[in-house]
């Protein structure tokens, strides 16, 4: 992430969209030592967002997608064993964990960068039949083949975050088909003001 960031020629950063997404069957680590899924959807976004925020006030009119998934629906924010080095590792529940992190991330950054006009938010494309779903989730791909989404249609709420003259000004929201929703499903998964600050911690000192 730094190494790209000092490669960046532009002066000025438009639009970023945190997309890359991993959904390993084992534990894995990054180059850092951190697990993979979190480092991937939590610590690189969030580092890479810190380092573009010069850039991103330079623009007009600066928009930042988090692309989560509806599966973080079915996780609280935790921070127990966030590195999986204690339980036994479960790739989809990592994949979960560090989704709802990043809806509170996108949500805490809004309102950090609210008065700086860099809109940022999070969003859902659905289940769209990508080379990670099949490879990732086989059984689930073979079941629900016949009713995923295509990429284009995964990637059309996103496009429009990022383009739209109708979400401009729009920030700190979950998205799903251009309509904000509920972050919440389940009433145990909501989190406290204290968690969502120690996740800010977390990353901070992480990065």
């Amino acid at each position: 992430v730094r190494r790209f960031v000092r490669s960046l020629k532009q002066p000025v950063v438009d639009v970023l969209v945190h997309n890359a997404g991993v959904l390993p069957g084992e534990r894995a680590e990054s180059a850092d030592g951190h697990e993979l899924t979190f480092a991937t959807h939590v610590l690189g976004p969030w580092l890479l967002t810190t380092l573009l925020r010069p850039r991103l006030r330079k623009s007009r009119d600066a928009r930042v997608v988090f692309v989560s998934s509806g599966g973080m629906y079915t996780q609280a924010l935790s921070l127990r064993d966030w590195e999986w080095r204690t339980r036994p590792y479960d790739g989809v529940v990592a994949y979960a964990q560090t989704k709802r992190m990043q809806v509170v991330l996108a949500e805490l950054l809004a309102a950090e960068l609210e008065d700086s006009g860099i809109c940022v938010n999070a969003m859902h494309p659905g289940w769209a039949d990508t080379p990670a779903v099949r490879t990732s989730l086989p059984r689930f791909w073979n079941l629900m083949q016949r009713g995923l989404r295509t990429a284009a249609e995964g990637a059309d709420t996103v496009v429009w975050l990022a383009a739209s003259p109708a979400a401009r000004g729009q920030t700190g929201r979950f998205w799903f088909d251009r309509a904000a929703r509920s972050t919440h499903l389940l009433p145990w998964t909501r989190e406290r003001r204290q968690q969502r600050q120690a996740l800010l911690k977390l990353c901070e000192r992480l990065t």
